[in-house]
């Protein structure tokens, strides 16, 4: 059984609390995400250390300090507050965080009385601040992290039909394993970004130079032949190179979203990036929103930065009750995909 912070007695939350977060993400919304968290600690621990992360470094790096990050997340609480929070410099500039190793992980244990992770993001990796650490203190799963396995574990035991999966971005390998998990249970998937050249390449259509996975497996070369696939029709592109889904593609797409029972959305239907090959992707975004009865979840570091760049992240969505946003993008897929993840193996307590 998983131990939940918002179930524990406030009695045992007494003394330092060590929180693991994700600042691992390029605009602090996953930092933003934990506060729910955070600001429950404050109100009963007598100090917070924070553990975190940025990026892959090997050894110190000045440019992945989480230094700037200390300071952000500081500005978020009032003054009393931040005198109780220490936020560690990023684990990952020593070998044991990665490597998952006991030893360092107990030193890290040593710093606090119980251990929290809030950091659902990262709950997939096998680090020494999200999974060994568990063995050494009473460890409970934060707020966000209790709304992401319910949320999820919903989608997946108890989907409103019709089921539909929207996936983007880049690498068709990273979602095989949700297209494998929801195959029977999903009526649709949607397909856009470099996901839908690969399909569309193994379905013998000419897609120029567009990005696409070479050496594409045999489990692609099946599912690129499934009914169940919906690759865009037409494109946006330069002559040479395809950037987005075309307008007759968002039309399509639209149809299949209005009619769904449970959305699930990872990854963007282009480059968003660029003004011009943005459409796509709030196209099928504005399909979502007007689907008020689905049950909808969206997750991804891409899909939530594009939302964001359109201005839409806070004001259109943040109080639909339909709505969840992931904080997690692999951690997210290998959830859906019915893996188990590190992080979270280590929370269950017999």
């Amino acid at each position: 059984m998983i131990r939940y912070l918002s179930k524990a007695s406030t009695k045992t939350l007494r003394g330092t609390a060590l929180l693991r977060l994700d600042f691992n993400a390029p605009d602090g919304w996953r930092i933003e995400a934990a506060l729910p968290t955070v600001k429950f600690l404050l109100r009963y621990a007598d100090k917070i250390v924070i553990l975190s992360h940025r990026g892959r470094p090997k050894g110190y790096d000045k440019e992945l300090s989480l230094e700037k990050d200390a300071l952000q997340f500081k500005r978020m609480l009032g003054k009393k507050e931040r005198d109780k929070v220490i936020v560690l410099e990023n684990l990952r500039f020593l070998a044991g965080e990665s490597k998952n190793d006991v030893r360092f992980a107990k030193k890290l244990a040593s710093l606090g009385d119980y251990y929290v992770n809030d950091a659902f993001a990262v709950s997939h990796r096998a680090n020494a601040s999200v999974a060994a650490i568990a063995k050494f203190l009473p460890a409970y799963a934060g707020f966000g992290l209790e709304n992401e396995i319910k949320n999820l574990t919903d989608v997946m035991q108890k989907p409103r039909r019709p089921l539909i999966v929207i996936l983007g971005g880049v690498k068709i390998s990273d979602k095989l394993g949700v297209v494998s998990y929801f195959k029977k249970k999903a009526a649709f998937f949607l397909v856009g970004g470099a996901l839908a050249n690969t399909l569309l390449f193994s379905r013998g259509i000419n897609v120029g130079d567009s990005l696409r996975e070479k050496n594409s497996s045999r489990e692609v070369r099946v599912l690129a032949k499934s009914r169940k696939i919906i690759l865009p029709s037409d494109f946006r592109w330069n002559g040479r190179k395809i950037f987005d889904i075309g307008p007759r593609s968002e039309q399509e797409f639209k149809q299949y979203i209005a009619g769904a029972g449970t959305i699930i959305w990872n990854g963007p239907m282009g480059v968003f990036e660029k003004k011009e090959f943005s459409n796509g992707t709030k196209a099928v975004w504005k399909a979502i929103l007007a689907n008020r009865k689905a049950k909808i979840v969206v997750g991804g570091g891409e899909t939530i930065s594009a939302l964001k760049r359109f201005m839409i992240y806070d004001l259109r969505f943040k109080n639909r009750r339909n709505v969840f946003i992931s904080t997690g993008g692999g951690a997210m897929l290998e959830f859906l995909a019915g893996k188990k993840l590190p992080g979270i193996i280590a929370l269950n307590k017999k």
